[in-house]
């Protein structure tokens, strides 16, 4: 299965990001995962966070699974929705998950604690809500995929966003619905 222009621009954006902010921060120390990653300081006048975030990486790994399922599921919907749209759903799912958890960023603050969010996970994950959304006989392994690569690493004591897996797929789940109903792209 072959990805589409749209598939590999974005990836390239993700490992082009991952590379300028690990340069900026090991070779300058400029702390770019606070400025790129989506914490408290978007309250304080730091809005690019909210796009940002989704093209920071936690490490070589994290870069490495996230491209891989992003090559993997972002080429079917390329191909179901064509390139523009296919990149719009991407970056619009991205945002509107990204906007969901400065809920859970703005609690753990109020807790006392520094949430700082990282990945193409939430972005990656609304792609596989649309996906399960209009095939429902995957609709239910994509899920306890879902659950399973957002719970399963803590066990490990591995740090994960597991609130932007499930409100990526609940919003990629939502906008699949939509579009089902008001054919809107």
């Amino acid at each position: 299965m072959q990805s589409g222009k749209f598939t590999l621009a974005l990836i390239a954006l993700n490992v082009l990001f991952f590379a300028l902010s690990f340069a900026l921060e090991e070779f300058w120390g400029f702390r770019s995962y606070i400025v790129f990653g989506l914490n408290p300081y978007f309250f304080e006048g730091m809005p690019w966070q909210l796009l940002s975030s989704f093209f920071m990486h936690g490490g070589i790994a994290h870069l490495a699974m996230n491209m891989a399922v992003l090559y993997q599921f972002g080429g079917i919907l390329e191909r179901a929705f064509g390139g523009a749209k296919f990149a719009l759903l991407y970056i619009a799912g991205g945002l509107f998950t990204g906007a969901l958890c400065l809920i859970y960023v703005w609690y753990a603050l109020s807790r006392g604690e520094l949430v700082n969010i990282v990945g193409a996970s939430g972005a990656i994950c609304v792609l596989l809500g649309i996906i399960a959304c209009f095939d429902r006989r995957r609709a239910g392994g994509i899920f306890v995929a879902i659950l399973l690569m957002s719970f399963l690493p803590m066990l490990m004591g591995v740090n994960v966003a597991w609130y932007a897996h499930i409100a990526g797929f609940a919003v990629g789940y939502g906008f699949g619905l939509i579009q089902k109903r008001f054919r809107i792209l």
